[in-house]
């Protein structure tokens, strides 16, 4: 209550779309997001709730997604990760495209064709109308940049399967956040 006290008083001076959760990973905190949510009901507020999550915790995605209205997901790579997690993007993809779905894809140049399409595919799959965002990494602590033309190789083969696939890049660095 007291975190939604906080809240309410900010909905009310700054201008929003939504309320953000983000992380690290806010399912983590799954049964917070919901007391914070209700007890904003209870002060009369009843802001669009946006949440950004690593897509992978779908059983904590179904305990709120009946308030939550904005899903930005990541589809983390086995290169990123070292480890594929594609089983779990897919139960959480079929839970979230009941919402309004941003999917995105940090690319770099260690990003294989193959992770790539079997992403693409997954989500042509599962939720094939959501926003997909393709970001290509800062280089940043060993980690190259992907070339511009694979860039926008990875778009256009991206665009044969989804209707709606974006490049932005990563802004961090260049706001001086990293």
């Amino acid at each position: 209550s007291e975190t939604a006290a906080v809240i309410a008083n900010l909905l009310q001076e700054v201008p929003h779309e939504a309320e953000s959760f983000t992380g690290g990973e806010p399912l983590l905190h799954a049964a917070f997001i919901r007391a914070v949510v209700e007890a904003l009901h209870a002060l009369g507020q009843r802001p669009k709730v946006f949440l950004e999550t690593n897509g992978t915790l779908y059983r904590e995605l179904a305990s709120i997604l009946d308030i939550t209205d904005i899903i930005s997901m990541d589809i983390k790579l086995p290169s990123i990760l070292k480890q594929p997690v594609w089983e779990e993007h897919r139960a959480f993809l079929a839970l979230a495209r009941q919402k309004d779905l941003c999917v995105k894809i940090v690319i770099s140049a260690e990003t294989g064709e193959e992770e790539f399409h079997h992403a693409i595919t997954l989500l042509h799959d599962t939720a094939p109308e959501a926003l997909l965002i393709l970001q290509p990494v800062t280089p940043y602590g060993g980690v190259a940049a992907c070339p511009p033309e694979r860039v926008l190789a990875m778009q256009a083969a991206a665009l044969e399967q989804l209707r709606d696939v974006r490049v932005i890049p990563q802004t961090h660095k260049m706001i001086g956040q990293l």
